[in-house]
């Protein structure tokens, strides 16, 4: 039997993959520097506590020896492979633990993956790898689904119930012949939940042009007592102040515990509307890794997190360059969980 650990769990290692591609680091030096500056910064923040491996594009693999600082406390290695972008969550494997009939063991699964529901920007050829050849390098087994997902459209509490959204998993781009039964059934086989909770939609940047079309992971997740954390737009001003409303009010339905974790105060970029969120924070062995903005609500942020996690550092990165690029610190990190 799997089942997905929360994130919460024990990990062996965090996955990350180091940005290459000329359409998501942008024409210029400027731009790649700061996106490598910013992943290293999420790499030796996650290093303080566990290990981790960073997928490096055999191109840009001199980058690495740069800007990444390897005494951390736990080593940050680097293994080369072929890339399209940089987002492991999504790419990657989803870790389960295997333990039907025998000693627990360590499998993955890799999700079908056509650039987010084939975007025209984006290229995916190698990253369709990306799952299969990490589950070889870590030395797992790995099933291969049908289902066109990423690790960014679910979230899971370890205990039974996963978090998605319609307009992920259903979008005509991605799973365009799929009820939503045969979408349940696939999660409940590859990630032994039994309850599967629909989430109407994602915020609104994520359905622009360099979005996502709504991953949950920015938007809600589980918390390790069985509530959910939601982002929180307490300002009208902002598109996204109706949909944490609306999300509040069906969590609520559902009987789920609800935690408002407050949006940043920062409402707009050079581009509109920002979609800076805390939710997309990433637990590791003994810390939180969390996003900040320079924002007024960062402290308030971190302090939510220090009682929803308790006993766990709080440690806080700047995640605007990561957000540029259309993502945040969950989106670029991927737990491998430990066998206990």
């Amino acid at each position: 039997m799997l089942r997905m650990p929360a994130e919460w769990e024990p990990h062996e290692r965090t996955w990350m993959a180091w940005p290459c591609a000329a359409y998501a680091l942008g024409d210029k030096a400027r731009m790649a520097a700061q996106s490598w500056t910013a992943w290293a910064g999420v790499a030796q923040a996650v290093a303080m506590f566990e290990p981790v491996t960073l997928l490096v594009d055999p191109a840009v693999e001199s980058s690495v020896r740069t800007y990444v600082q390897v005494d951390a406390p736990h080593p940050i290695t680097v293994l080369p492979l072929p890339l399209d972008d940089s987002w492991v969550r999504d790419t990657g494997p989803t870790f389960v633990i295997n333990d039907g009939g025998g000693t627990p063991s360590v499998h993955g699964i890799d999700w079908t993956f056509n650039g987010w529901g084939q975007q025209s920007w984006a290229r995916w050829k190698n990253d369709d790898e990306v799952a299969a050849a990490v589950c070889h390098a870590a030395g797992v087994g790995v099933s291969r689904s049908p289902l066109v997902n990423e690790g960014g459209g679910i979230h899971v509490d370890g205990r039974g119930t996963a978090l998605i959204t319609e307009t992920v998993q259903r979008d005509p781009q991605r799973n365009g012949t799929w009820t939503r039964h045969d979408v349940e059934a696939e999660l409940k086989n590859k990630l032994g939940v039994n309850r599967v909770v629909w989430l109407p939609q994602g915020l609104t940047r994520d359905y622009d042009e360099f979005g996502t079309r709504g991953h949950v992971d920015i938007v809600a997740c589980f918390a390790p007592d069985g509530s959910v954390l939601l982002h929180d737009q307490r300002n009208p001003d902002h598109p996204d102040h109706a949909v944490s409303q609306q999300i509040r009010q069906f969590l609520t339905g559902e009987g789920f515990s609800v935690v408002d974790v407050p949006a940043p105060a920062t409402l707009r970029d050079e581009i509109g509307f920002v979609d800076y969120s805390y939710i997309n924070h990433y637990v590791v062995n003994g810390g939180v890794i969390v996003c900040a903005f320079n924002d007024p609500h960062d402290d308030e942020a971190a302090d939510i997190m220090a009682r929803v996690y308790p006993g766990r550092q709080i440690v806080r990165v700047d995640a605007r360059h990561i957000f540029a690029l259309g993502g945040g610190i969950h989106c670029i990190t991927q737990q491998q969980p430990q066998v206990i």
